[in-house]
């Protein structure tokens, strides 16, 4: 009962696209790293209350995080992965 090539081939695209959405989480937290330590600093010793005293704060790094993991950053590190691996190929 093996996988048909198909098969295989989504599930690596999707392995690859994982790791592609992991790359473009980390590089989101590297850029938007001084609105992380903002958030970080409003939020310590609250609980409940973090969820309005900290609002500012939240939607600061929200609006910063998107511009780095939105579609079509995604798209475009999948075309530069397609690129590398056309290059490996030759």
């Amino acid at each position: 009962m093996g996988l048909s090539a198909e098969a295989r081939e989504a599930r690596v695209q999707k392995k690859v696209e994982e790791a592609l959405r992991s790359k473009m989480k980390a590089r989101a937290l590297k850029e938007c790293d001084a609105l992380v330590a903002k958030f970080a600093d409003c939020a310590k010793g609250r609980t409940l209350s973090v969820a309005w005293r900290c609002r500012a704060e939240s939607r600061e790094l929200n609006e910063c995080l998107h511009q780095y993991t939105n579609d079509g950053v995604l798209e475009e590190f999948k075309k530069q992965y397609v690129q590398g691996q056309a290059k490996n190929q030759q």
